[in-house]
């Protein structure tokens, strides 16, 4: 957004001005006199450097065997008076695409192992610390020897402290924030966005003895209670507040709005409810930007957003408030510069009129499916966007678009408008850097466009013909759920220029014919796929070109023969998904260890199951189903350890998008599994094993009940036997098991009864026997879970175990005698 991204450029320039400064005066200092860190600022640096470690030699320079002065070592800044430290700035370098997808990856070029953070407190003038983006595992901490120490009190010197996006830190500690809170008690900027922070129940008051904080930034950190009914949070110096994509699920606090001094909200992609207060907040006077887009926020916008007179960036899109669009936008502050109201439920009639006081608008978002676009053809705005999101509008497409000269992103969804002439819009959208056209009423060939925008999202817009031909610009395209037909003049086009494209989705069309050998072309791709067409032949072997490549969806097409040894070259290979195909052989063994979702089910495939699936860590999603596949389960999947954490589910899988209009650059995929019998598309991927429709057979290894992160096990239809262990019920997530159609035998284990998550159960058709156990879950299953079973009696069955056969007879016989009691009383 403009206001977040003015800050950063203040910031940087500031930085950039401090720097020349700083070198400047050390400059004329150094003509006098020898700078001389601090000894024990320089063994405490050396300790730090022991403890971590350091692939890409960012540390290199730290070292006293060289001439340098350890104030003159990377990222350290010292005083120029005292010569002690008092900066450390040790950042990982900006997210590399072909490396981060998620919360599990590693960042082989960052700063990683673990650390003692209490050494550091042995800067007793430490005052900024910035650890961000690298990938420390975990952190030391000794709270009590830090508190006994004579320099604790120096410790609170610490007034800026980043170590955002250091995924898997604190994840195991209890009350975290309330120690650092505790301890850096005059903090003024707190950044621990991207930790996980699910233990932190009361993550709000340990923070509020913060008195001097002025930034706290807790963006996508699991958190869940935001203390609604909290009346007011005694953050007295907070001026910036950022806690978006987090699990709030509660109306909006009330503390929020009776902060005065508050300039900067976000609490965007969260689930919050309710209304906004119609009472006018305390920060009416100081909010600059108020950001609450991708909630469940309803009712009226209210009045008092007009007395926002230093009111900037409004972002309410995504969501369901209503009322009349000229109401709204009569009350709204004239010094605006982004307002995004789309995607909600307002009425009534849009036209320029609505716009005449607007002049200083950059970004602007409009549209509902009960709103009415009405403006003149003639029309030309006071002001010039850089992006506009447009939705729901027609027959007529705006021709005041056409005068934003300035404009870098527009997003045209469902709307109703003919876009004629095509050729006028295609010209004008060569200038965007980002072009979304999404669920539009476009029926055009586009074989003979060329795509020059940086980010072009083309989804469901009935575009037909050739996949269009691009510009060496465009980086990331994506054309799914279209009626394209061929894709061999794009993959073999020429081009002047080196090729960036990094994304390519072109899944559910009409693509048909082979893929044609020319992958070689397109070395920089990171993701592609092509899911859902009609392509056939073999997948080529230039495959193997595309070192980069981290994702590859060919699943339901009509491709066959074995997968090609070329692809082993893809060492970046993270998710392979090839389902539903005519695929043969066996399954290959060679296949990347970092793989984290192998879906290959419903292909031809021979042979044993490879015991090299045992090295994929990193497995989220093993799919093997519906294959020829014979021999036993292997007994090492234990291996598979991505799916022993109980939160190994939870890690968000994402493609990066790169553009700098991404709140952090990031777009989900969803990606398709069947579980419960149900086709679904997960963001969140389950961890599951399906192993179905095979001839497997054998007993089920032990080491598989160790795998207590599973939410879905499919082993049906298999040859599998033997009893079920009683170590089921350490799978304590599973939510769908299905063991039917095989020869499993014995007694199902009581113990199963308190798999309290389970919500689809399948024993149908084995040799099981003796009664169904008792307990709210396995009662609460119909009889189709049990059929086929001759010797299982019990509820949901009709058939009565022999040891209940008499508890008829003898409540009967109760019965009688108290009937024989009745009638003996009625007679005296």
């Amino acid at each position: 957004m403009a206001t977040s991204s003015s800050n950063q450029i203040t910031i940087i320039l500031f930085c950039l001005l401090s720097t020349i400064i700083f070198n400047s005066s050390s400059l004329l200092m150094c003509n006098s006199m020898i700078i001389h860190c601090d000894e024990k600022d320089e063994n405490t640096l050396l300790k730090f450097k022991h403890e971590v470690t350091d692939p890409s030699g960012v540390l290199s320079s730290w070292s006293s065997d060289e001439e340098k002065d350890c104030c003159q070592w990377r990222g350290v800044h010292c005083d120029n008076i005292t010569h002690r430290v008092t900066e450390l700035h040790l950042p990982c370098d900006t997210i590399q695409s072909d490396e981060i997808l998620d919360k599990d990856d590693e960042k082989p070029h960052c700063l990683t192992g673990e650390f003692d953070m209490s050494s550091l407190f042995d800067l007793e003038f430490l005052s900024y610390l910035d650890l961000s983006n690298n990938d420390f595992k975990t952190i030391k901490y000794d709270f009590n020897s830090i508190h006994n120490n004579k320099t604790c009190n120096d410790s609170s010197n610490i007034h800026y402290l980043d170590l955002a996006y250091n995924y898997h830190l604190f994840s195991d500690y209890n009350n975290m924030l309330h120690q650092i809170s505790h301890l850096l008690s005059s903090l003024q900027f707190l950044d621990l966005s991207g930790i996980d922070f699910y233990k932190e129940t009361d993550w709000l008051q340990s923070l509020i003895s913060l008195s001097s904080l002025s930034e706290l930034h807790l963006d996508d950190c699991s958190l869940k209670d935001i203390n609604p009914s909290l009346q007011y949070a005694n953050l007295t110096s907070l001026k910036v507040l950022s806690l978006s994509s987090n699990d709030f699920s509660s109306i909006l606090p009330s503390w929020l709005f009776n902060h005065s001094h508050i300039s900067y909200i976000d609490l965007s992609e969260n689930y919050l409810h309710g209304q906004l207060p119609q009472t006018l907040p305390k920060f009416h006077q100081s909010i600059e930007s108020l950001c609450l887009y991708d909630n469940d926020l309803e009712g009226p916008i209210p009045d008092w957003l007009g007395q926002l007179d230093q009111l900037k960036a409004l972002y309410l899109c995504y969501n369901n408030f209503d009322g009349q669009i000229s109401t709204i936008l009569k009350n709204l502050p004239s010094l605006l510069i982004e307002l995004l109201l789309h995607s909600n439920f307002l009425t009534g009639t849009v036209s320029q009129k609505n716009f005449h006081l607007f002049s200083k608008l950059k970004n602007l978002g409009l549209g509902s499916e009960y709103l009415v676009f009405d403006f003149d053809t003639k029309w030309i705005p006071s002001f010039q966007l850089q992006i506009l999101v447009l939705e729901n509008f027609g027959p007529k497409f705006p021709s005041w678009i056409y005068t934003q000269s300035s404009l870098e992103l527009l997003s045209i969804l469902n709307s109703r408008a003919s876009f004629e002439p095509l050729e006028k819009f295609w010209k004008f959208a060569a200038q965007l850097e980002v072009l979304v056209l999404q669920n539009n009423s476009i029926n055009s060939d586009i074989s003979n466009v060329l795509l020059d925008s940086k980010v072009v999202i083309m989804q469901l817009n009935n575009f037909s013909g050739s996949v269009p031909q691009v510009s060496p610009k465009v980086t990331h395209l994506e054309l799914s759920y279209n009626n394209l037909s061929d894709i061999s003049p794009f993959l073999c086009q020429k081009m002047k220029g080196k090729r960036n494209l990094e994304t390519l989705f072109i899944s559910d069309n009409a693509l048909s014919g082979e893929i044609p050998n020319c992958l070689m072309n397109w070395t920089s791709l990171l993701q592609v796929d092509l899911r859902n067409n009609n392509l056939t032949g073999k997948i080529p072997h230039s495959i193997g070109s595309l070192s980069r490549l981290i994702f590859l969806s060919l699943e339901k097409n009509k491709l066959f023969e074995e997968i090609p040894l070329s692809l082993k070259d893809c060492k970046n290979l993270q998710y392979l998904i090839l389902g539903g195909n005519a695929f043969s052989g066996t399954i290959p063994s060679w296949i990347n260890q970092r793989i984290k979702i192998l879906q290959l089910g419903s292909n031809q495939f021979s042979g044993n199951i490879p015991i090299e699936v045992c090295q994929f860590f990193s497995l989220k999603i093993l799919d093997l189903s519906n294959n020829k596949l014979s021999g036993s389960i292997p007994n090492c999947l234990h291996n598979m350890t991505s799916m022993i954490s109980p939160y190994a589910s939870m890690d968000v899988l994402k493609i990066l998008i790169p553009t700098k209009y991404s709140k952090r650059g990031f777009s989900f995929v969803y990606f398709r599994v069947v579980t419960k019998y149900m086709v679904l598309d997960f963001v969140h991927p389950i961890c599951l094993v399906d192993l179905s429709s095979n001839d497997l057979s054998g007993t089920i290894p032990s080491e598989l009940f160790m795998l207590t992160g599973l939410r879905s096990l499919n082993l049906s239809h298999n040859q599998l036997m033997g009893s079920i262990s009683q170590h089921f019920s350490n799978l304590t997530l599973l939510e769908s098991l299905d063991l039917s159609n095989n020869l499993f035998s014995g007694q199902i284990p009581q113990s199963m009864s308190g798999m309290s998550f389970l919500g689809a159960l399948n024993l149908s058709c084995n040799n099981f026997e003796g009664k169904i156990p008792m307990g709210t879950q396995l009662e609460s299953f119909t009889n189709l879970s049990y059929v086929g079973n001759s010797k299982l009696c019990g509820p949901p069955l009709t058939k009565l175990c022999p040891q209940d056969e008499k508890l008829p007879n003898e409540k009967q016989k109760r019965e009688e005698e108290d009937d024989d009691d009745d009638s003996s009383e009625v007679r005296s």
